[in-house]
């Protein structure tokens, strides 16, 4: 394992914000985890996946470690099911790729997120109505103050929309190892329920889809909506969908008749923060380098050499006109560092 100093980490986030770490090493076993934090290092520690959801927004005087640990095994399985787990630093859609090419079902709607594994319990990764909750069994965990592990059940991760207890109560206290799965082998419970899947398989003319079939109807409509990172420096969502309650959402269908929700319970409904944002005509619309990408308002992008700071100023521009529109507050779904 080798120490890097100021240490740009452009190529280590896909907003490709240049900033500089004092120091940063790549991890790519537990061994090497377990020993650096062994260590009493003089600068405090800060944890980068596949840098897919944060916007960085200044240099980190930090000992930035690159969780990048593979692996992927099959620890049991009967007629119908199967237990598969993925180490941390394994690429997410290369593990759904992995998953269905061996007809394991369960995370074929996950399919293309950006970034890595072990950052996926911390966000509870969704799309097209399915979430990580609904498959995951476990996640391994290293304690960064006593190098113990820990072993975390799908309710001890206390997931809701977007968030688990890894980005509240025990937040900056552990590194994701190892993340299991329980997935499908046969019999395989599809959800096309969202307008645009089961578009795009009509389009296509297929009726019985399979697994893979909805996999490839979910990369077609991704990237027809999202740009690539690798060619537009983005985070993807970078705002979550707002929650209201429903006498909220009544009093905007009186004035906005065309708005759309998806209903949630009795009393509440989530309205499409990417609508609010169109509403607001920011859909498309750059300053310098920071903007909105053209297709998907929900998008912020980097469309060259913007700082951290400007695209996170364009967010809060966004943020301030929502509340006076809607009387919405539209929080984040990126980390902001």
């Amino acid at each position: 394992m080798k120490i890097e100093y100021n240490k740009s980490l452009k190529a280590y986030n896909t907003f490709g914000i240049d900033v500089t770490a004092a120091e940063f090493a790549t991890i790519t076993s537990e061994s090497e985890l377990n020993n650096i934090l062994s260590k009493d290092n003089k600068n405090p520690l800060f944890i980068l996946s596949g840098g897919s959801n944060m916007l960085l927004t200044r240099d980190l005087d930090s000992l930035v470690l690159h969780i990048a640990i593979k692996g992927i095994e099959v620890i049991d399985e009967s007629d119908n099911h199967v237990l598969v787990s993925a180490k941390a630093g394994e690429n997410w859609h290369n593990f759904v790729q992995y998953c269905i090419k061996n007809n394991y079902g369960g995370l074929e709607n996950l399919s293309l997120i950006p970034g890595y594994v072990g950052s996926a319990p911390i966000q509870n990764i969704g799309a097209y109505g399915v979430e990580l909750k609904d498959t995951m069994v476990q996640c391994e965990a290293i304690s960064i103050s006593s190098g113990k592990k820990q072993v975390f059940t799908n309710k001890d991760c206390k997931f809701g929309y977007r968030n688990s207890i890894f980005k509240n109560e025990i937040k900056g206290e552990y590194i994701i190892t190892k993340v299991t799965f329980r997935l499908t082998k046969k019999d395989h419970i599809l959800n096309t329920s969202y307008g645009a899947i089961e578009s795009a398989l009509l389009d296509q003319e297929i009726h019985k889809p399979t697994i893979q079939d909805v996999s490839e109807a979910v990369i077609k409509i991704r990237k027809s909506k999202l740009p690539d990172p690798l060619e537009i420096g983005n985070s993807g969502s970078f705002f979550k969908n707002p929650v209201i309650t429903t006498s909220h959402f009544n009093t905007l269908r009186d004035q906005h008749p065309s708005i759309p929700s998806y209903t949630i319970d009795g009393e509440h409904l989530k309205v499409p923060a990417g609508w609010l944002i169109e509403q607001c005509n920011f859909k498309g619309k750059r300053w310098g380098d920071a903007g909105v990408h053209e297709k998907q308002a929900l998008v912020l992008v980097n469309y060259n050499n913007a700082s951290g700071k400007e695209i996170l100023d364009l967010s809060r521009r966004i943020q301030i006109e929502i509340k006076e529109k809607f009387h919405i507050t539209l929080e984040t779904e990126v980390n902001i560092i």
